[in-house]
């Protein structure tokens, strides 16, 4: 039963490290003029959540590799993503464009990325070492 949870967690983190590559480099790149119909996205921000999909995908393997370094790419990516929605409020403060959704999506974010590192750090540092 460990396990399933196990793939079931690790499956539902690679469709959001995939959903989030798709639509960050999407607005980057312009695929399927995606630009132009999210119009008001704050640039950094998307670049933010396209550096953390690749680091999404880096803990991937280390999760499926049992690597004790996981949590640590998923801290650096929380921590980028806190440090991005500091930098969105200062945006905000000096009057730039912004959407409500880029909100809701960075805290989303930032919950779900540290809530997947908290699950690394026990699931491959901390309960490791009292089986081993």
């Amino acid at each position: 039963m460990k396990r399933v949870f196990y793939y079931i967690t690790l499956g539902f983190f690679l469709v959001f490290a995939l959903i989030s590559l798709y639509l960050s480099s999407s607005i980057i790149f312009d695929w399927f003029e995606m630009r132009e119909a999210q119009r008001d996205y704050v640039l950094f921000v998307v670049w933010v959540n396209f550096i953390a999909s690749f680091l999404y995908l880096g803990a991937l393997y280390g999760f499926f590799r049992y690597k004790k370094w996981t949590w640590k790419i998923l801290g650096v990516s929380a921590l980028m993503i806190f440090v991005a929605f500091l930098g969105l409020l200062i945006h905000i403060d000096s009057g730039g464009e912004f959407k409500l959704e880029t909100i809701r999506a960075l805290v989303l974010r930032f919950f779900i990325t540290t809530v997947f590192a908290v699950f690394a750090y026990f699931k491959l540092v901390k309960w490791r070492k009292t089986i081993n």
